[in-house]
């Protein structure tokens, strides 16, 4: 029955081949390897070429909007896209507001990113200044968990917060892996992820206004066959070097 209700959803909102919907998708294009605007000036990264795929296997007529972060879910609910795909964490706070599809990566746990010489006692941090991106999982936890004896500074950009620390105008920047190990990989030695992991978050999905429950149904039924079929897994080896995750559950 639910292959069922998935299947009708899917003809429902595709219609005929050669009449598709076309559905919006809401991305940052700055926050690689998740999504980046590459030297042609077009959006690309792991969630560019998951959604086409998702696009392509559901038969929608997808097409890419860009959207500063902070405003990301707002233009949402006012109807300026359709769904969003832009490493956003799925966490009770946002699915307040938004539904969210299944999860298309795991949950995985925040690191912070610091100079190479740098050393703090995360259990006593003091008088530490802590980059996070506005309206982020990161930017929630240090408010609560930090901004006691330290100064939490946040950008609009994850770039502009590694570039202040790069220039030690902060001491530590706390972001999502994947995007952080790339930048300390490539430092020559200035950088390093150092302190805890901290788990936060329930993983990274399709954010979409509520009442579009068939585009829901679509979405988790396609990420399903991406995840049965080994897609997404080759997917994310690609982008992150990482996994298997989803096609040997």
């Amino acid at each position: 029955m639910k292959k069922l209700l998935a299947a009708a959803a899917i003809v429902a909102l595709t219609g005929t081949a050669a009449n598709a919907q076309q559905i919006r998708l809401g991305t940052e294009g700055a926050y690689a390897p998740w999504n980046f605007m590459n030297d042609a000036g077009e959006v690309d990264g792991f969630e560019i070429e998951l959604g086409n795929t998702i696009c392509e296997r559901a038969g929608l007529d997808c097409v890419w909007v860009t959207n500063e972060w902070d405003s990301i879910i707002p233009n949402l609910m006012a109807g300026n896209y359709d769904a969003i795909m832009a490493g956003m964490s799925i966490t009770e706070e946002r699915m307040q507001s938004i539904d969210f599809s299944e999860d298309y990566y795991p949950p995985d746990p925040s690191v912070f990113l610091m100079a190479a010489d740098a050393s703090f006692d995360f259990d006593n941090l003091s008088g530490v200044r802590i980059g996070v991106q506005t309206s982020t999982i990161q930017a929630g936890y240090a408010e609560e968990n930090f901004a006691d004896g330290n100064t939490i500074l946040s950008y609009e950009t994850a770039d502009q917060a590694v570039a202040d620390l790069s220039a030690g105008n902060i001491d530590m920047v706390m972001l999502d892996p994947p995007y952080l190990q790339p930048i300390a990989d490539g430092s020559g030695g200035a950088l390093k992820i150092d302190g805890p992991a901290i788990p936060i978050g329930g993983g990274v999905g399709i954010g979409l206004r509520k009442a579009d429950d068939d585009l829901e149904t679509t979405f988790n039924a396609t990420l399903d066959e991406l995840k049965a079929d080994g897609t997404l897994d080759a997917l994310i080896s690609k982008w992150f070097d990482t996994g298997p995750f989803y096609s040997e559950m």
